[in-house]
């Protein structure tokens, strides 16, 4: 295991899911100090563990402690087609963070009768099931039962039905008796009193309505999650006593006052100090960030990643981050939409060392922030390409039969196998450091004015940036291709992608969710349409099969050119109608014969669309007086046992 050729990659395999292991090449060079550093923010990013639970619905919590009792206690026939499948239901509970899809946000659907699951509760000690103070076990069946196994309760984590009320049909558990309009409004009139920084409204409570009053129970040391976030302070304490520099010990101590204060301003400040520290070799991420989650895209979920800097592979994203004037001055869009200045760009490679709660077993693998509009604006943003979370997913994909399948022809299969990992890795890049830091709002403009199709705008805004620039002649100036061929690669791998392959993801009869997979769909089906009458790319048929054929790749720059344009008008605008109509009419709807047909031949490979990650587990030395004189690495720990143990040792929350 000395080397990344030797080293194991896949743990297992089941349902539509892969677990991988990442490598964290680098570690054992970093100092005793970095080392415990790293150590003791890895705790802290396993300590929110149960706060996602729960905001991805307010029954999580107890189903997975039930299930984990059940599961560990059961003495029957482990081969039996009921437990097998409960066994998966759990494996799905901890993968995506509660009994609804990590992605397609829909209920999960028990391979197992709730006969089954009371004759295993019934086995069970009843000290060991999660009741209730003063709850029954029969109470816990009868309120737990019809979430689990009725399709019409709570069907949904995050719905985006047009026309519907988004609060009252999402199952997420950051709001409770009150309507998407009462939110709404409730929200409006803070923004209106609010001042030229306004702080990111409601990103850390839930919303509830008690004896006729809407308020906000805010996540802090001494209201909701208060249990959780007192183990995560405790870490983090630990971590600012080992810190780098003082500039690193002041972001961890404004992280440590928003959490005890719950003040968003709190919050500005530490983002602030976070995106100016650029000089630290470790950096992690610990709080409430992405608003993914909530259906009107302004409450965010608890996420950490602990990483540090791969120095090599960051020149691609310095080179990047140095020219980001550049990017910005010769972009398609409006000049009024651009900025004049782009300011405190940084961006870096890094190797994930540890991830936890909405980065856990899912992750992204490049993430820009903080997400302010008005400090992103005044001070810049910070990107990151997660370099050993992208390496690990290549490796696993060589030779699975994916590209034998959906590809076209060879010219293409050449093209991928020559370029596709520069050219994903650089697409990447530009979405994170210059894509989402591009362009600016209008004043006056809400930064929430596109309402739940705003995060579907920002994400192809992103992708459309980072598009237009893959062929331009300056990134081979720039040394970031090899050459004026090497985009190709991308721009196949993109279309195919948002035009077929991505269908593999979503169950049949469905729409499309998420607000990254309607992205793609956007840009690739807007595309297809609007040059169909110069035959730029198109969907031929051959051997039967569908497949997608670039005619002419520098006009469909050009394509992307004109939506990045309008993408950009919409959001500086706030143009609500426009971002509905254009989600509406490209992103939503599939095909459903050609769904019908790519899950056909994707189920032919037996892969598994979506993956996800075992963490390391940091092993601390202990010398004779306790003091720790090193950290060591183990890559062994299944992924049922890694999320037994973590339901044993970060279980924070009471149900």
């Amino acid at each position: 295991m000395s080397t990344s050729e030797s080293f194991n990659y896949i743990v297992e395999q089941f349902a539509d899911l892969q677990l991988l292991r990442y490598r964290v090449d680098g570690f054992e060079k970093l100092s005793l100090k970095q080392k415990k550093l790293i150590y003791f923010l890895s705790q802290a990013a396993l300590e929110g563990r149960d706060i996602l639970f729960d905001q991805n619905g307010k029954y999580n919590l107890q189903i997975r402690k039930l299930l984990e009792a059940v599961y560990v206690s059961y003495s029957g026939d482990r081969n039996s087609s009921d437990f097998q499948g409960l066994e998966v239901y759990l494996k799905r509970v901890w993968f995506s963070s509660g009994i609804y899809h990590h992605y397609a946000c829909d209920k999960f659907v028990p391979a197992f009768s709730p006969e089954f699951l009371r004759e295993c509760i019934a086995q069970v000690d009843v000290a060991g099931l999660p009741l209730k103070d003063g709850e029954s076990v029969q109470d816990m069946c009868d309120k737990l039962f019809p979430v689990i196994f009725d399709p019409k309760v709570m069907p949904k984590r995050v719905n985006q039905a047009d026309g519907e009320d988004l609060v009252i049909t999402s199952a997420a558990n950051y709001y409770e008796g009150v309507t998407q309009d009462e939110a709404e409004k409730f929200y409006m009139i803070q923004k209106l009193a609010s001042g030229p920084h306004p702080v990111m409204y409601g990103m850390n409570s839930r919303l509830v309505q008690k004896d006729g009053v809407i308020q906000e129970e805010v996540w802090k040391v001494d209201g909701m999650y208060g249990e959780a976030i007192e183990k995560i302070i405790y870490w983090l304490e630990k971590a600012k006593s080992v810190a780098e520099n003082e500039a690193q010990c002041e972001v961890i101590r404004l992280l440590i006052d928003f959490y005890r204060t719950g003040d968003l301003k709190t919050f500005d400040t530490y983002s602030i100090a976070w995106l100016k520290d650029t000089e630290s070799k470790v950096d992690f991420v610990n709080g409430f960030i992405e608003s993914y989650g909530d259906p009107l895209g302004m409450k965010a979920s608890w996420e950490s990643i602990v990483n540090f800097k791969d120095e090599e592979a960051t020149h691609r994203t310095e080179v990047i981050s140095q020219h980001a004037q550049w990017f910005e001055d010769h972009s398609p869009v409006s000049l009024a939409f651009k900025k004049g200045v782009v300011r405190g760009v940084s961006a870096k490679v890094i190797t994930a060392a540890m991830l936890g709660g909405d980065l856990y077993p899912s992750s992204a693998i490049g993430i820009n922030l903080p997400n302010s509009n008005w400090i992103r604006s005044l001070h810049g943003s910070k990107s990151v390409t997660i370099g050993n979370l992208t390496d690990a997913y290549n490796k696993a994909a060589k030779g699975n039969g994916f590209r034998e399948e959906f590809v076209y022809s060879q010219e293409e299969k050449d093209l991928l196998e020559k370029y596709a990992d520069i050219t994903g890795d650089l697409h990447t890049d530009l979405h994170e450091c210059v894509g989402h830091g591009s362009g600016k709002l209008l004043p006056g403009v809400d930064p929430d004015a596109l309402k739940a199709y705003g995060s579907t705008i920002e994400e192809a805004r992103a992708d459309l940036f980072g598009l237009y620039y893959l062929p331009d002649e300056k990134l081979v100036e720039l040394g970031l291709t090899p050459d004026e061929e090497a985009y190709k690669a991308e721009y196949y791998a993109y279309m195919m992608n948002g035009l077929l392959t991505q269908m593999v993801r979503i169950e049949p009869g469905c729409d499309l969710e998420e607000a990254h997979m309607r992205n793609r769909q956007l840009i690739a089906r807007w595309a297809l349409e609007n040059g169909k009458s110069m035959n730029i790319v198109e969907l031929v048929k051959k051997d039967g099969k569908t497949y997608v054929k670039i005619n002419d790749y520098l006009q469909l720059r050009g394509l992307f050119a004109v939506l990045l344009s309008e993408i950009q008008r919409i959001k500086s605008e706030g143009d609500y109608e426009a971002a509905r109509a254009l989600v509406e009419k490209y992103a939503v709807k599939l095909d459903a014969e050609l769904h019908e047909e790519i899950l056909s031949r994707y189920r032919s490979l037996h892969l598994a669309p979506y993956k996800g990650f075992v963490n390391p587990v940091y092993c601390p030395q202990y010398d004779t007086e306790g003091q720790i004189v090193d950290v060591k690495l183990d890559y062994t720990e299944g992924y049922t046992e890694q999320m037994l143990r973590y339901g044993r040792d970060y279980s924070n929350l009471t149900i």
